[in-house]
């Protein structure tokens, strides 16, 4: 091979176009190592995990369990002939324990929703 056939063959779009695609593969590895870098002296600035014995402990009466309760909805007075009612005026919680607690039941063949194919209130 002779000179000139290199410098054709350096010269052509092919051989650039591998080199800009090396160049490009550098730089992605350079920023890729740069952001690993950088978490990683992040990590090392933040505070250090908690220890065992630092961790939360349950409270002596045991574990928190959830509470079933039938609520009832606080009613807000009719405001007839009065100035309606401002939200400073209300409670602060919008229901209280029931009186009743027994938990209402569904009950077969007395409703069904609609378009359920069921035969509804009976």
């Amino acid at each position: 091979m002779s000179t000139a056939t290199f410098v054709v063959a350096a010269t052509s779009g092919e051989v650039l176009n591998v080199l800009a695609a090396f160049a490009g593969g550098l730089f992605v590895a350079g920023a890729l190592i740069w952001a690993v870098r950088l978490g990683m002296r992040v990590l090392d600035q933040e505070l250090p995990h908690p220890r065992p014995e630092e961790q939360p402990k349950l409270p002596l009466t045991g574990a928190v369990h959830e509470i079933r309760e039938m609520r009832e909805p606080d009613e807000i007075p009719a405001a007839v002939g009065r100035e309606r009612l401002m939200p400073y005026q209300l409670h602060h919680q919008g229901s209280r324990t029931g009186k009743d607690q027994h938990r209402h039941r569904w009950l077969p063949g007395s409703s069904g929703s609609f378009g359920s194919g069921g035969l509804g209130h009976t």
